[in-house]
């Protein structure tokens, strides 16, 4: 009799144990990305491009998701906020950081930063590409491409940008590579400051980010010779790619442009990033995002996941190629 009594109990404490075990799969299979609250990181201060686009990738993201929080961390053109994704830890599961030229520029400039711009990170899509351009002032006597390179490779002109390692300065310098021009660089710090020297004259050119120059095209106070991309933007009918403008010049391969984009850090989960990137589909497919697009004169990007890698790897050695030439590594 104690020997069927033990026995029962035996298969009793087996069931319960296999009925507590069931549940506890059950409980962890029912805990799917994303569990908290999603962080997006800007690499730069409030009211910028990327804080506004990433604004916005935000508030319709948690539409998608859950309720994803913007967090500014500027510093060091982007590689402050950018490095500490990279040591991962804590909390990394749920930060995403939106990237931007500064990502590939920084390790170009800084080539002893504590972290691999491409290993380092997974990549989840390219979300927009914003044009620049190259503009001179209205009463400039330069009216084409070709007449600007001819012009500067037979006297000394001047350019400017919001600063060193922007891409309005790279873009800049890989004109000057490209076309052998005698171009010297007159940083500013700020568009807000660069803009005016260039209205009043005191700049040749500058080959600046579509939304701050759009305005002042349309007005007639700026021309625009050419665009950076490698297609005609339709917010510019007419002002042709640099690589056509450009053509017989050194430009035929020229192309760059503000990209804009999301990265995380490389241990982030599968399962996260496939839920992320299909509710990006969603968001970048909405009318609402598209209406959202031209304020910055801005395409929606196409690149995801190891393409956008690819992408971002040339980036980089493009731009480490070009801070070679003009000196600018430090």
């Amino acid at each position: 009799m104690m020997k069927l009594t033990k026995s029962r109990l035996k298969s009793s404490l087996l069931c319960a144990l296999a009925t507590v075990s069931l549940s506890y799969i059950g409980l962890v299979q029912a805990k799917e990305w994303p569990e908290d609250n999603i962080r997006l990181v800007v690499p730069y201060s409030a009211g910028g491009t990327t804080d506004l686009l990433s604004r916005k990738v935000a508030d319709m993201l948690q539409k998608e998701l859950t309720t994803v929080v913007v967090e500014n961390r500027p510093g060091a053109g982007s590689t402050v906020a950018t490095g500490q994704l990279a040591r991962g830890g804590r909390g990394s599961d749920y930060m995403l950081l939106m990237a931007s030229p500064g990502h590939t520029i920084g390790a170009s400039l800084y080539p002893n930063l504590r972290y691999d711009p491409v290993s380092d990170f997974a990549f989840v899509r390219n979300v927009i590409n914003i044009p620049n351009v190259m503009v001179v002032p209205s009463d400039s006597p330069y009216n084409t491409v070709a007449e600007f390179v001819e012009a500067a490779r037979s006297q000394q002109l001047t350019f400017s940008s919001p600063g060193i390692g922007s891409s309005v300065h790279m873009s800049g310098e890989l004109f000057k590579t490209m076309t052998k021009a005698n171009l010297v660089h007159v940083p500013f710090r700020g568009s807000g400051e660069a803009l005016p020297a260039l209205l009043s004259g005191d700049v040749d050119v500058a080959f600046e980010n579509m939304p701050t120059v759009y305005p002042h095209i349309q007005s007639g106070k700026l021309k625009a010779l050419a665009v950076t991309t490698v297609e005609e933007s339709e917010f510019l009918p007419g002002v042709m790619p640099m690589r056509k403008a450009g053509k017989g010049y050194g430009l035929e391969t020229y192309e760059t442009s503000a990209w804009f984009g999301l990265i995380v850090h490389k241990s982030f989960p599968e399962e996260g990033m496939v839920k992320l990137q299909a509710a990006l589909d969603n968001v970048m497919s909405s009318d609402e995002f598209k209406k959202f697009l031209p304020q910055f004169g801005a395409e929606a990007g196409e690149v995801v996941g190891d393409d956008f890698r690819q992408f971002v790897q040339d980036e980089v050695q493009k731009w480490s190629d070009v801070a070679e030439k003009a000196n600018l590594k430090r």
